[in-house]
Order: C-alpha cells, then structure tokens, then sequence
C-alpha cells in the first residue's frame, strides 16, 4: 500500500478567526440591503417608481403635444374667421377685395381646381427583395423617410402647385417637412403612413415635375425592389383647404 504522508492540523485559532470574520461580513450585507429597501420604499411612498411621468417614451409625449395643438389650431381657426368677418362687416369693398386676394395668396383660403394625389406608404410587413440579384433589404429600406416626402412637395411647387396639402394640412412658405423615427411632424402634429399629399394645379406639369424628379425616380426603384407604396392619381375637381395655424414668426435672424 502506499504510504500516506500526514498533514499538520491548522491552527485552531486561525479557522475560527476566518469563520468569525465571515459571519461578521455576511450580516453586514443583510444590513446594507436593508437599509436600502428602507430608503427605496421612502422615496417611493407607496407609488411604483415605474410609472412616473418623467419616464413616459418620448413617441408618447409627442403624441400628448400633437392632440394639443390640433385643438389649438381649430380654436385659431375658429378666430381667424370671426375676423374676417368683422373686417368684411367694417371694411370697404376695395379693403375687402384686397383682403382677400391677401388670404388667397398666402394659403389661408381653401382651394379647388383640377389637381394631382400622390400617396407614399411603407413596405408591407415581412417584404423581401422582389427582384432577382437585388440584396435582402434593411429596416430602413421598408419605410418612408423625410427625403422621400419632401421630393414629392419639392417637385408639386416646381410643376406650379397653387397650393399644397400634406396630410389634413395646407402647407404654407413657412412650413417644414420633418419625420420623427417613422412618423411625420407636420406644424406640431404627428402623422403615422400612409402619407397623402394633395396638390391644385395643372395636371400635365404637375405629373411632369414629379417624373423629372431624380430622387423620386431612386424612390420608385425601392417600390419596384421591396414594395413600397407609390400612387399617383389625377383629379379635374381637387380641393385643398384654408391653412388654420399662426403665421406669426417667432424669431428671425439676418445674414
């Protein structure tokens, strides 16, 4: 058999050092967990942290602001009409015939006339390539962007838009295109695709223009490859309506 050799027991006073030590640390971590379960439920006061305003997404809060201002803007509306009814009740009929070629040309008067419809729309759920050789698509290959949008207002006004609406809004010299994620900003409120853009004018041009335009010619390849959506729809009797927001600036700088 093989020879065994024999160890040395431990000090006793060594081990029972350790274990006293350990004991010590342990409740030390009971008591720090404790203490911070005590001052989590005190700041709480027995509401759940999670649902505090202040984390609330930022799609949600966006929202919140666009409901807002779509009821300031029908109250504005409302306003603006009781004006023109006093400066027609008060004013001369050339005061009145310049008021109203005022209100024609900056947009706040609807408008009806034959026109152009385009309507743009993200790629189906779930769409590939329908083209052969053509490489598997992205996220940001299936949806509309802000680009997208604005070539198509770009090339209306170039085809000679009388006006232009975007959505249930008329744009005026002032507004701006923007997208947030896959959502439209449109004079403080949120849009979510399809994306309809109206447009008073003739037809011819305005068809035309949004031919001609090269960055919707590489939008339509993106329609042809992925599915995305492109219609565009002739009207003789086309109707856009007044523009209902401020036209006041709030701030300028000069170069």
């Amino acid at each position: 058999m093989p020879n065994l050799s024999i160890l040395p027991e431990p000090a006793p006073t060594r081990a029972g050092g350790t274990r006293i030590v350990g004991r010590a640390l342990t409740c030390a971590v009971f008591a720090l967990a404790g203490l911070l379960f005590y001052v989590s439920a005190h700041a709480a006061r027995g509401t759940d942290l999670r649902t505090d305003d202040s984390l609330l997404r930022l799609s949600d809060v966006i929202r919140q602001r666009s409901a807002q201002n779509q009821q300031a803007q029908a109250q504005l509306a409302d306003q603006q009409e009781r004006a023109e009814e006093l400066a027609q009740q008060q004013g001369s009929p050339a005061d009145t015939a310049l008021l109203g070629a005022l209100q024609q040309g900056s947009a706040l008067e609807p408008l009806a006339g034959p026109g152009l419809t385009v309507t743009l729309n993200d790629a189906p759920p779930n769409a590939t390539a329908r083209i052969p050789g053509v490489p598997a698509p992205g996220v940001n290959d299936l949806v509309i962007h802000q680009q997208d949008i604005q070539a198509v207002v770009n090339a209306l006004w170039r085809g000679g838009a009388e006006g232009i609406q975007v959505m249930d809004q008329r744009l005026i010299s002032t507004s701006a295109v923007r997208c947030v994620g896959n959502t439209l900003l449109l004079q403080g409120r949120v849009y979510s695709p399809p994306y309809v853009i109206r447009a008073v004018g003739r037809t011819e041009a305005l068809r035309s223009a949004v031919d001609a335009d090269p960055t919707i010619r590489n939008y339509l390849q993106y329609v042809q490859a992925y599915g995305l959506g492109w219609k565009v729809q002739e009207s003789g009797d086309l109707s856009v309506p007044g523009y209902s927001g401020t036209v006041d600036l709030r701030s300028a700088t000069g170069q």
